[in-house]
């Protein structure tokens, strides 16, 4: 037997590993299911945990299979008619999962989230002691975004808003982070990330490895998927987030046989994205999984104190106030360009806020008293 180091040490000892399938991979052109696709995802799911090793999947599709399934030509456009679709192709799919799995001899359990499990503390802690127990008793969680009764939007900042999970990619990245999982392989219809994009550039290459947000570029600029929600920049955004976590990640296909296994080999199969950061648990938290409520906008002494100083955030370096919230809410923070700076926990509602910013303290408060204290704050790749 060859004792021959892999190239991905540190990718094929990784001990607890979630799968993200993409809606790509697990249907076929028609909308009908891929099922030689998504039992390869099953078998190579099964074979992790036989191998001793923790296995999490989070799988897209639901969807996709529900548009079939109710006579859809292409994806609906309502909320209403999406959710409809998801509430009939969820039980599908999962129906799926659990006959692969029971004829290898596991059990699978299904896990349907929505933002709210991860914006408030205690069911975020709460869900990471379910997961953690279901991988415990050699349980393989499939979790999903709970499409059939997740709104379409969170506002937050006068009149902005955003996706409830954007797509499955973010979500994978949220449950790999919360898990403290040590790998993340997000599985697509391509090969991993290409300096260009290969299908209007024959010559585009293979990136192997990418480092740091910076140096991703090309196919990364990409719009999303027309089968589902995410596209090439959600995923490199996922792999990025869990790579500042502690956690690698490697995009890689799930249309190609033997991938995910060579992936999963330490081999130079996809994109390898490497862990470069560990953020405690509470930080991670307000990083990643608690939707964001509003903004605040900095001015440049106040993003120097912060990334500089370590210094927390005082009224008198904010210039803008967006959004309403409340105290203990998280907020983003970000220059005057709209570049994003960190999320913080803030001290005050938003209406209190405004006017300390504007020179009135909340009764009883100093002006030197923290806005966002320095133990709330997660700054952008400077911790």
């Amino acid at each position: 037997m060859s004792s021959r180091q892999p190239p991905r040490p540190a990718v094929a000892q990784a001990h607890r590993v979630v799968l993200k399938v993409g809606t790509r991979v697990l249907t076929r052109r028609d909308g009908r299911a891929a099922l030689a696709r998504l039992f390869a995802v099953v078998e190579t799911a099964a074979e992790l945990r036989e191998a001793g090793r923790e296995v999490l999947i989070v799988s897209s599709g639901a969807v996709g299979l529900g548009k079939e399934v109710l006579g859809h030509d292409s994806l609906p456009t309502s909320l209403e008619e999406r959710q409809a679709c998801a509430a009939v192709g969820q039980t599908r799919l999962m129906r799926l999962y659990e006959e692969g799995f029971s004829r290898l001899g596991l059990l699978c359990a299904q896990v349907l989230l929505t933002q709210a499990d991860f914006d408030d503390r205690v069911r975020y802690l709460n869900l990471r002691g379910t997961l953690t127990t279901l991988l415990r008793r050699e349980v393989i969680p499939v979790i999903n975004e709970n499409d059939a009764v997740s709104t379409e939007e969170l506002a937050y900042a006068e009149g902005e808003g955003r996706p409830v999970f954007g797509d499955n990619d973010r979500l994978s990245a949220l449950v790999a982070s919360k898990l403290d999982a040590d790998l993340l392989v997000l599985l697509t219809d391509v090969e991993g990330l290409y300096d260009r994009d290969p299908n209007h550039h024959p010559n585009a290459k293979l990136r192997r490895r990418v480092d740091t947000p910076e140096s991703a570029g090309g196919q990364a600029a990409g719009p999303a998927s027309s089968a589902g929600r995410g596209g090439m920049r959600s995923k490199v955004e996922a792999a990025h987030l869990v790579a500042r976590a502690g956690c690698h990640a490697v995009i890689a296909s799930g249309f190609t046989p033997g991938a995910l296994a060579a992936v999963l080999r330490g081999e130079e199969a996809g994109t390898w994205f490497p862990a470069r950061g560990e953020l405690g648990a509470k930080r991670r938290w307000i990083a990643f999984a608690a939707a964001a409520r509003g903004a605040l906008e900095l001015d440049p002494g106040a993003i120097e104190a912060l990334r500089e100083r370590g210094a927390s955030l005082l009224a008198a370096g904010v210039r803008r106030v967006e959004g309403d919230f409340r105290p203990g809410d998280v907020v983003e923070l970000r220059a005057s360009d709209g570049r994003r700076i960190g999320r913080g926990i803030v001290y005050c509602d938003a209406a209190s806020a405004r006017r300390w910013c504007g020179g009135e303290p909340p009764a009883g408060i100093r002006n030197h008293h923290a806005l966002v204290h320095r133990d709330h704050l997660a700054l952008e790749d400077c911790d």
